[in-house]
């Protein structure tokens, strides 16, 4: 599969130094964070978790996000299109899209809770129409 820990490094690493730099995403995640080497850690320990089951990632992505101002369902394509594209840029084939699939799944997961933390209806989308 080709996923290792300096793979997860490369790939949060340089995925979130794009996010710092869009114009839509950038806004949102500077104003939120304001330790970002210490953030980066943790979003390498969640990946970790994720992909090598190393549990080494404790928190609540949900809620956090959740109290995060101005996090809108219409982010979510835009954070899933950059990562999409980062991990086909860092990765092996293999490895970006286990990378792919497992941010599809989150991010929907993300954008279905904040519905539902928020009081929404979340809209129903086919796997097959995302």
């Amino acid at each position: 599969m080709g996923i290792t820990e300096a793979v997860i490094r490369t790939q949060v690493h340089t995925f979130y130094a794009r996010v710092r730099e869009d114009g839509v995403l950038g806004p949102i995640f500077n104003g939120a964070i304001d330790d970002w080497d210490e953030h980066l850690a943790k979003l390498c320990d969640f990946w970790s978790s994720v992909l090598l089951a190393t549990g080494r990632f404790k928190g609540a992505p949900m809620v956090a996000h959740a109290r995060t101002p101005g996090v809108e369902p219409e982010h979510f394509p835009r954070w899933l299109d950059l990562w999409r594209d980062t991990a086909r840029k860092v990765c092996r084939l293999e490895a970006a899209d286990l990378f792919i699939a497992k941010a599809e799944m989150i991010g929907e997961s993300l954008k279905l809770g904040l519905a539902v933390a928020r009081g929404q209806i979340p809209e129903y989308i086919p796997r097959h129409e995302r």
